[in-house]
């Protein structure tokens, strides 16, 4: 979600799979496929801090910024794109901070609450205390069969509490960094979890399943605002996780792919302290500098992952090719292809840019 700003954009999020996403305006919402980059659909019907998309379905979650009385930001609204009417709206004593959906849950995240719902039903299943998470923090992985929630679970410390929103209980405790949370996400399949403190620094990885740490990765030296982690599309482990941050420069880690890759030593890890250890566990960082402009928001998601394999015995990855997409507050919408080959050098092209606040559509249709 987005902070009331100068920025044009008030919020942006793509859908589960990320084949669509969703920008919200002062004037109001569009959709976009993401593929191809046509306006699918749009609604100027006021200002709006909360848009999500059912995966590719007619099903929005929204939310308004307040500026006039039907747009509450205590309201959240269930909306059918196909009929262009609300399928249910539901109030709350304080201003929604972040919504998420899979098709059999949603969840509603205020200040010092989150609600979980069916979503067939729009029955409450829960309510969750949480610690005060003034920014909406929040990550929920899209899979119903490791369906988790994550949450901040301290303002002082990074720690993250994970959710089993199926099993409506708590499932573990992260301590993942000394200083508070600024970016969570879950990885599609909810079997891994990647933080950002506000130092921005380092960038964790754990298991879910058992809260162990699987890789940290080092950003860089220099403090810096995370504004976005996204783990690639994957079954098991993701092969790569993009952030974005106040640098304006976009940063890919390589992990489930094989060129060059050697893991972090738990033996390492088990002797000495984990500052040193996040030193020498290996980055496979590549780095895109000034991908976006300094200091402005930006949201990054990769879209798809394609690998290159030798004919041979060993089956060894020879090359890999990432596709990335990214919006930025400011107005723009731009896709990044990173090719990494067998020794480990990148190429990076911008492949499609355009502005989203001045795109028209011919027929915007319905979904």
């Amino acid at each position: 979600m987005a902070n009331h700003s100068s920025y044009p954009i008030l919020c942006a999020s793509f859908n589960q799979d990320a084949s669509c996403f969703v920008i919200g305006t002062r004037d109001g919402f569009k959709v976009f496929d993401t593929n191809t980059g046509r306006l699918c659909y749009e609604r100027a019907i006021g200002a709006f801090i909360i848009v999500e998309m059912m995966f590719s379905s007619s099903l929005l979650a929204i939310v308004g910024a307040g500026e006039q009385p039907s747009l509450s930001p205590r309201r959240l609204c269930l909306f059918n794109t196909k009929t262009g009417t609300a399928l249910r709206e539901l109030n709350f004593l304080t201003s929604i901070l972040a919504v998420r959906m899979n098709w059999k849950r949603f969840v509603v995240v205020l200040q010092d609450k989150t609600y979980v719902y069916d979503l067939n039903t729009v029955k409450i299943l829960d309510t969750i205390d949480t610690v005060p998470n003034l920014k909406g923090l929040c990550a929920f992985s899209p899979s119903s069969d490791s369906c988790f929630l994550a949450l901040p679970a301290s303002t002082v410390k990074g720690s993250v509490l994970l959710y089993n929103v199926m099993e409506l209980q708590s499932h573990c405790e992260i301590d993942a960094h000394r200083a508070p949370l600024a970016a969570i996400v879950l990885s599609s399949n909810g079997m891994y979890i990647a933080t950002a403190s506000e130092q921005g620094t380092i960038i964790r990885v754990h298991l879910v399943s058992d809260a162990t740490k699987s890789y940290s990765f080092r950003r860089g030296t220099y403090p810096s605002t995370i504004f976005s982690l996204s783990f690639g599309p994957s079954m098991q482990l993701p092969d790569i996780l993009v952030a974005t941050s106040s640098s304006g420069s976009l940063h890919v880690f390589s992990m489930g792919f094989a060129i060059n890759q050697r893991k972090s030593s738990s033996i390492l890890g088990s002797i000495i302290p984990d500052s040193v250890t996040d030193a020498l566990d290996p980055t496979h960082h590549h780095v895109l500098h000034n991908a976006v402009t300094a200091g402005v928001k930006s949201y990054s998601v990769i879209r798809k992952v394609d690998k290159v394999v030798a004919e041979t015995s060993t089956s060894e990855l020879v090359s890999c090719k990432a596709t990335i997409s990214i919006i930025t507050y400011n107005g723009y919408f731009q896709e990044y292809s990173l090719s990494i080959n067998q020794q480990n050098e990148p190429l990076w092209t911008l492949e499609h840019e355009f502005n989203l606040l001045t795109v028209v559509s011919d027929n915007a249709f319905s979904l």
